[in-house]
Protein backbone atom coordinates (compact mmCIF):
# COMPACT_ATOMS: atom_id res chain seq x y z
CA UNK A 1 0.00 0.00 0.00
CA UNK A 2 2.91 2.35 1.04
CA UNK A 3 4.74 1.49 -2.56
CA UNK A 4 1.56 2.50 -4.51
CA UNK A 5 1.36 5.87 -2.96
CA UNK A 6 4.95 6.43 -3.80
CA UNK A 7 4.98 5.66 -6.95
CA UNK A 8 1.24 7.32 -7.48
CA UNK A 9 3.27 10.34 -6.04
CA UNK A 10 6.22 10.03 -8.59
CA UNK A 11 3.73 9.90 -11.06
CA UNK A 12 2.50 13.13 -10.13
CA UNK A 13 5.17 14.77 -9.96
CA UNK A 14 6.43 13.74 -13.38
CA UNK A 15 3.24 14.97 -14.83
CA UNK A 16 3.65 18.17 -13.29
CA UNK A 17 6.97 18.80 -14.86
CA UNK A 18 5.82 17.82 -18.19
CA UNK A 19 3.18 20.19 -17.81
CA UNK A 20 5.42 22.86 -17.00
CA UNK A 21 7.41 21.97 -19.65
CA UNK A 22 4.71 22.34 -21.86
CA UNK A 23 3.26 25.83 -20.46
CA UNK A 24 6.97 27.09 -20.72
CA UNK A 25 7.46 26.00 -24.18
CA UNK A 26 3.73 27.59 -25.30
CA UNK A 27 5.56 31.09 -23.63
CA UNK A 28 8.76 31.07 -25.07
CA UNK A 29 6.47 30.52 -28.50
CA UNK A 30 4.09 33.00 -28.09
CA UNK A 31 7.23 35.31 -27.05
CA UNK A 32 9.36 34.43 -30.31
CA UNK A 33 5.76 35.47 -32.54
CA UNK A 34 4.99 38.49 -30.35
CA UNK A 35 9.09 39.53 -30.92
CA UNK A 36 8.59 38.53 -34.75
CA UNK A 37 5.99 40.70 -35.31
CA UNK A 38 7.88 44.06 -36.01
CA UNK A 39 9.46 42.11 -38.54
CA UNK A 40 7.14 40.57 -40.47
CA UNK A 41 5.04 44.08 -40.14
CA UNK A 42 8.33 46.12 -41.46
CA UNK A 43 8.62 43.23 -44.32
CA UNK A 44 5.38 44.10 -45.51
CA UNK A 45 6.77 47.65 -46.41
CA UNK A 46 6.85 47.81 -50.74
CA UNK A 47 8.68 49.71 -53.29
CA UNK A 48 7.37 51.09 -56.55
CA UNK A 49 8.98 47.65 -57.45
CA UNK A 50 7.09 45.53 -55.60
CA UNK A 51 3.81 46.77 -56.23
CA UNK A 52 1.17 48.71 -58.81
CA UNK A 53 0.02 50.83 -55.99
CA UNK A 54 2.79 51.78 -55.16
CA UNK A 55 4.20 52.55 -58.35
CA UNK A 56 1.45 54.72 -58.77
CA UNK A 57 1.81 56.66 -55.71
CA UNK A 58 5.49 56.99 -56.09
CA UNK A 59 5.25 58.93 -59.95
CA UNK A 60 2.77 60.69 -58.02
CA UNK A 61 5.05 61.95 -55.74
CA UNK A 62 8.03 62.33 -58.81
CA UNK A 63 5.58 64.49 -60.85
CA UNK A 64 4.25 66.79 -57.59
CA UNK A 65 7.91 66.79 -57.09
CA UNK A 66 9.05 67.69 -60.52
CA UNK A 67 6.73 70.50 -60.76
CA UNK A 68 8.30 71.78 -57.58
CA UNK A 69 11.73 71.66 -58.58
CA UNK A 70 10.82 73.62 -62.27
CA UNK A 71 9.15 76.32 -60.32
CA UNK A 72 12.16 77.05 -58.32
CA UNK A 73 14.29 76.82 -61.12
CA UNK A 74 12.12 79.21 -63.13
CA UNK A 75 10.48 81.12 -60.40
CA UNK A 76 7.71 83.74 -60.67
CA UNK A 77 5.94 85.89 -58.35
CA UNK A 78 3.23 82.28 -57.86
CA UNK A 79 5.56 80.13 -57.53
CA UNK A 80 6.06 80.09 -53.54
CA UNK A 81 2.43 79.50 -53.54
CA UNK A 82 2.25 76.86 -55.89
CA UNK A 83 5.22 75.32 -54.57
CA UNK A 84 3.52 75.30 -50.79
CA UNK A 85 0.74 73.27 -52.94
CA UNK A 86 2.29 70.84 -54.13
CA UNK A 87 4.43 69.98 -50.83
CA UNK A 88 0.84 69.47 -49.10
CA UNK A 89 0.13 67.34 -52.17
CA UNK A 90 2.51 65.23 -51.56
CA UNK A 91 2.60 65.04 -48.04
CA UNK A 92 -1.06 63.61 -48.79
CA UNK A 93 0.20 61.07 -51.62
CA UNK A 94 2.66 59.75 -48.39
CA UNK A 95 -0.39 59.17 -46.05
CA UNK A 96 -1.71 56.81 -49.14
CA UNK A 97 1.64 55.14 -49.17
CA UNK A 98 1.86 54.51 -45.63
CA UNK A 99 -1.56 53.63 -45.60
CA UNK A 100 -1.06 50.90 -48.85
CA UNK A 101 2.15 49.30 -47.51
CA UNK A 102 4.14 51.08 -49.49
CA UNK A 103 7.71 52.79 -48.67
CA UNK A 104 6.49 56.52 -47.68
CA UNK A 105 7.87 59.47 -49.64
CA UNK A 106 9.47 56.93 -52.57
CA UNK A 107 9.53 58.83 -55.69
CA UNK A 108 9.21 57.54 -59.13
CA UNK A 109 9.97 59.05 -62.88
CA UNK A 110 7.17 59.20 -64.40
CA UNK A 111 5.08 60.15 -68.05
CA UNK A 112 7.32 58.82 -71.19
CA UNK A 113 10.16 60.17 -73.27
CA UNK A 114 7.36 62.65 -75.12
CA UNK A 115 6.64 64.16 -71.60
CA UNK A 116 10.63 64.91 -70.59
CA UNK A 117 10.91 66.61 -73.83
CA UNK A 118 8.06 68.52 -73.68
CA UNK A 119 7.82 72.23 -72.97
CA UNK A 120 9.87 73.30 -69.78
CA UNK A 121 9.49 76.23 -67.82
CA UNK A 122 9.80 79.42 -67.88
CA UNK A 123 6.80 78.59 -70.59
CA UNK A 124 5.37 76.33 -68.38
CA UNK A 125 6.09 77.81 -64.89
CA UNK A 126 4.91 81.53 -65.31
CA UNK A 127 1.80 81.74 -64.15
CA UNK A 128 0.31 78.09 -65.36
CA UNK A 129 -0.89 76.56 -62.64
CA UNK A 130 -2.77 79.87 -60.47
CA UNK A 131 -6.36 78.40 -61.76
CA UNK A 132 -5.89 75.32 -59.36
CA UNK A 133 -3.54 76.90 -56.43
CA UNK A 134 -5.49 80.48 -56.58
CA UNK A 135 -8.73 80.09 -58.22
CA UNK A 136 -7.65 81.81 -61.43
CA UNK A 137 -7.26 80.90 -64.93
CA UNK A 138 -6.24 83.91 -67.30
CA UNK A 139 -2.50 84.16 -65.78
CA UNK A 140 -2.00 80.27 -66.36
CA UNK A 141 -3.82 80.28 -69.53
CA UNK A 142 -1.27 82.60 -70.69
CA UNK A 143 1.93 80.20 -69.16
CA UNK A 144 0.47 77.35 -70.34
CA UNK A 145 -0.64 78.28 -73.93
CA UNK A 146 2.90 79.10 -74.83
CA UNK A 147 4.52 75.35 -73.77
CA UNK A 148 0.89 74.16 -75.45
CA UNK A 149 2.00 75.39 -79.19
CA UNK A 150 5.34 73.77 -78.42
CA UNK A 151 4.22 70.49 -78.15
CA UNK A 152 1.02 68.35 -77.91
CA UNK A 153 -1.03 71.52 -77.65
CA UNK A 154 -1.42 72.52 -81.33
CA UNK A 155 -2.68 69.13 -82.01
CA UNK A 156 -6.51 69.18 -83.71
CA UNK A 157 -9.17 68.01 -81.76
CA UNK A 158 -10.25 64.11 -82.05
CA UNK A 159 -6.74 63.52 -82.42
CA UNK A 160 -4.93 60.76 -80.05
CA UNK A 161 -2.50 62.81 -77.91
CA UNK A 162 0.68 61.63 -75.27
CA UNK A 163 1.37 58.22 -76.76
CA UNK A 164 3.07 56.00 -74.42
CA UNK A 165 2.38 58.14 -71.44
CA UNK A 166 0.72 56.15 -68.30
CA UNK A 167 -1.49 58.35 -66.79
CA UNK A 168 -1.34 58.46 -62.58
CA UNK A 169 -2.94 60.86 -59.78
CA UNK A 170 -1.89 64.58 -59.27
CA UNK A 171 -3.21 63.94 -55.31
CA UNK A 172 -5.40 67.41 -55.91
CA UNK A 173 -8.45 67.74 -54.77
CA UNK A 174 -11.62 69.62 -56.35
CA UNK A 175 -14.01 68.78 -59.04
CA UNK A 176 -12.46 66.28 -61.62
CA UNK A 177 -9.68 67.82 -63.56
CA UNK A 178 -6.37 67.35 -65.34
CA UNK A 179 -2.71 69.65 -65.58
CA UNK A 180 -0.62 69.15 -68.45
CA UNK A 181 2.82 70.20 -69.70
CA UNK A 182 1.74 70.48 -72.96
CA UNK A 183 -1.21 71.66 -73.50
CA UNK A 184 -2.97 75.34 -72.26
CA UNK A 185 -5.57 75.50 -69.45
CA UNK A 186 -9.12 74.98 -71.08
CA UNK A 187 -7.85 72.47 -73.37
CA UNK A 188 -10.70 69.12 -72.79
CA UNK A 189 -8.95 66.06 -72.42
CA UNK A 190 -10.90 62.29 -72.95
CA UNK A 191 -8.55 60.00 -71.06
CA UNK A 192 -9.48 56.25 -71.30
CA UNK A 193 -8.17 53.26 -69.36
CA UNK A 194 -7.85 50.80 -71.63
CA UNK A 195 -7.86 48.11 -69.22
CA UNK A 196 -11.63 48.76 -67.78
CA UNK A 197 -12.99 50.54 -70.60
CA UNK A 198 -13.60 53.54 -68.39
CA UNK A 199 -13.06 56.82 -69.73
CA UNK A 200 -13.46 60.56 -68.31
CA UNK A 201 -13.40 63.95 -70.23
CA UNK A 202 -12.21 66.47 -68.60
CA UNK A 203 -10.76 69.98 -68.50
CA UNK A 204 -6.64 71.28 -68.21
CA UNK A 205 -6.86 73.28 -65.22
CA UNK A 206 -3.08 73.90 -64.47
CA UNK A 207 0.30 72.88 -65.52
CA UNK A 208 2.20 69.42 -63.99
CA UNK A 209 5.25 67.44 -65.14
CA UNK A 210 3.42 65.29 -67.32
CA UNK A 211 1.76 65.24 -70.45
CA UNK A 212 -1.26 64.29 -68.22
CA UNK A 213 -2.44 64.64 -64.86
CA UNK A 214 -5.67 63.62 -63.33
CA UNK A 215 -6.55 64.86 -59.90
CA UNK A 216 -7.89 62.50 -57.37
CA UNK A 217 -11.72 63.02 -58.39
CA UNK A 218 -10.97 62.39 -62.15
CA UNK A 219 -8.48 59.19 -61.62
CA UNK A 220 -11.22 57.72 -59.83
CA UNK A 221 -13.69 57.72 -62.09
CA UNK A 222 -11.54 55.47 -64.14
CA UNK A 223 -9.17 53.61 -62.23
CA UNK A 224 -8.86 50.05 -61.27
CA UNK A 225 -9.53 48.78 -57.85
CA UNK A 226 -6.20 49.75 -55.61
CA UNK A 227 -4.44 50.83 -58.85
CA UNK A 228 -2.77 54.30 -58.43
CA UNK A 229 -1.16 53.87 -61.97
CA UNK A 230 -3.16 53.67 -65.84
CA UNK A 231 0.02 52.00 -67.79
CA UNK A 232 -2.61 51.57 -70.87
CA UNK A 233 -4.34 54.84 -71.29
CA UNK A 234 -5.69 56.70 -74.22
CA UNK A 235 -5.50 60.31 -74.17
CA UNK A 236 -7.48 62.46 -76.54
CA UNK A 237 -7.74 65.85 -77.59
CA UNK A 238 -11.42 66.62 -77.43
CA UNK A 239 -11.56 70.49 -77.14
Amino acid sequence: MSRRRTLGTKKKVALLVSAAAVAGGGAFMAANASNASPATANAQTRSAQDSTVCQGLATAVGNNQRFIDDQRANPDAQSEARIANREAVIAEIGRQQTASGCTAGESAAGGSAQDSQASQPPQAGQGADQGADQGGGQEAGAGAGQAGEQAGGAAPSGQQVCNGSTVTLSGEAGAPAASSNQFPVGTRLKVTNLDNGKSTTVEVNSVSGSCALLNNAAFEQVREEGKFLIRRALIEKVG
